[in-house]
């Protein structure tokens, strides 16, 4: 390890090798720190990429199932588990082995390790032999990234109570699993288990699933989500778990009839329990030696250009703020290294895309409905049902949506919201349309290829002006 060091970058994940990589190419100094043997922090080795490796299994057999509706029977799946780890290894190896290969292609320093802040120019690295070093710092980028947030008061030292890390592990199939959250990390986890045969009962506390998501998109998730769950328990919360000889004895506090959480106390017995709350950030050693402002949520506070208030240090990714997305962190780190290196950036997206990667998938960018009814801003909804589109008829997955939200004055695209097979690729356009200041014209105008699920998009703008070929939608007089 060096001694000094142009910029050193605190974590590995999508926001710190990002940044690492990209200030290497602009002819950084460049020192990587991370606990990993190679970059890619909890997104490649405990996050996005094993449980989507894990989602791709579960639509397989969904789709095997669902084949029965068309004739096509394949009997009743034989699950290798030990195999399917092993796949879902092979994926996150050759992922974090290129992104190693990369690091050395680009002459990055990178040490395998822990920061801790002595100065706001010097860190003390703590390397895997024991030893410590001290590295100093012209510029420096927290990217420490978060972990699995737990609930208060009900935590329990027992392998049958897992958070997302160790439930990606596949340590069996159990036959029954509590999923407490009704996120997209508590959903797309139960997805998984519910297709490999595990009868999973969701909690969650609100008063419907994807709390914060636009009810119309979510709609269409909870029915799937209801039809393939033993159970779907909303405005419910967990009171109590105990372990038993049998599983996990798990007290809920069910809604009385006014909707108050006052109402009888139920238990039922799991296998296995999945806590799956959110995520918190990871608290930075040695942050009250600098500068620093971490706010009361644990949160680094940072200026537009991530520079935090102590002008040697800038910080990305998940310790400062939701949403807490790999592809955030990703511009985060490229803005924070731009402006390291002098120019005048500042990160502004307009849009940034959220997916849920259930089936169906779930995606939005830019404004939501929610965030409109908010700001108490006049928006214009133009929907596109699926069941009107030729192809999704001909995958038998008529119960999609996308729907454009426009200023009814300048006609411009303000957010977009997708469900249904395939949404997360979609939105992409949606983001660009955006970012663009591209009107409802615009993409009405710009000849989509047919038969295709993205046609849903053209014909979404076809709608806000009351001529859709495939739907009957009259533009109403004052829109």
């Amino acid at each position: 390890m060096p001694s000094s060091t142009q910029l050193a970058v605190i974590g590995a994940g999508p926001g710190g090798y990002a940044a690492a990589f990209y200030a290497a190419d602009l002819g950084m100094q460049v020192t990587l720190i991370d606990p990993a043997t190679n970059p890619g922090g909890v997104c490649l080795y405990r996050g996005c990429i094993p449980s989507k490796a894990l989602l791709h299994v579960a639509d397989v057999l969904n789709e095997a199932k669902h084949a029965e509706a068309w004739g096509v029977s394949f009997g009743a799946p034989k699950i290798d588990l030990d195999r399917l780890r092993a796949f879902k290894t092979e994926v996150v190896t050759q992922l974090t082995g290129g992104l190693g290969q990369l690091s050395k292609q680009r002459k990055i320093t990178y040490v395998q390790g822990t920061a801790s802040f002595v100065d706001a120019k010097t860190l003390e690295v703590a390397t895997e032999d024991g030893k410590k070093d001290r590295l100093t710092f012209a510029h420096a980028i927290i990217a420490t990234g978060s972990a699995p947030a737990t609930v208060p008061g009900l935590s329990l030292d027992s392998a049958r109570v897992m958070d997302s890390t160790t439930a990606l592990d596949l340590p069996d199939i159990p036959k029954t699993m509590l999923v407490v959250g009704g996120g997209y990390i508590g959903l797309e986890l139960g997805s998984v288990y519910t297709a490999l045969g595990t009868k999973v009962t969701v909690v969650e506390m609100t008063p419907g699933l994807l709390p914060g998501a636009d009810r119309d998109l979510v709609n269409v998730l909870a029915k799937r989500i209801e039809s393939i769950c033993e159970a779907v328990l909303l405005n419910t919360k967990v009171v109590s778990m105990k372990e038993q000889k049998n599983g996990i004895a798990v007290t809920f506090a069910l809604p009385a009839a006014d909707g108050t959480d006052a109402g009888e106390k139920k238990e039922q017995t799991f296998d296995r329990v999945l806590i799956s709350i959110g995520r918190r950030p990871n608290p930075v050693t040695g942050i009250e030696n600098t500068g620093v402002v971490v706010n009361q949520r644990g949160f680094i506070e940072v200026s537009p250009s991530l520079q935090t208030a102590e002008p040697s240090i800038y910080a990305i990714g998940d310790v400062v703020g939701e949403p807490m997305l790999a592809h955030k962190a990703s511009h985060e780190g490229r803005t924070a290294v731009e402006a390291i290196a002098g120019h005048k950036v500042a990160f502004e997206p307009l849009a940034i895309p959220a997916v849920v990667f259930t089936d169906p998938e779930l995606a939005w960018c830019g404004l939501t409905e929610a965030d409109a009814q908010k700001q108490k801003r006049d928006v214009t909804v133009a929907r596109f049902p699926w069941g009107a589109s030729g192809r999704s008829l001909t995958l038998d997955r008529s119960d999609g949506l996308t729907k454009l939200l426009l200023d009814p004055k300048t006609e411009r695209i303000l957010g977009v919201g997708i469900v249904g097979p395939g949404a997360g690729e979609l939105i992409a356009e949606g983001v660009l349309a955006i970012e663009m200041g591209a009107n409802a014209t615009d993409l009405k105008l710009s000849i989509h290829p047919h038969p295709t699920l993205s046609e849903t998009m053209m014909e979404s703008a076809e709608v806000f002006f009351g001529h859709a070929t495939h739907v009957y939608r009259p533009r109403r007089k004052n829109a």
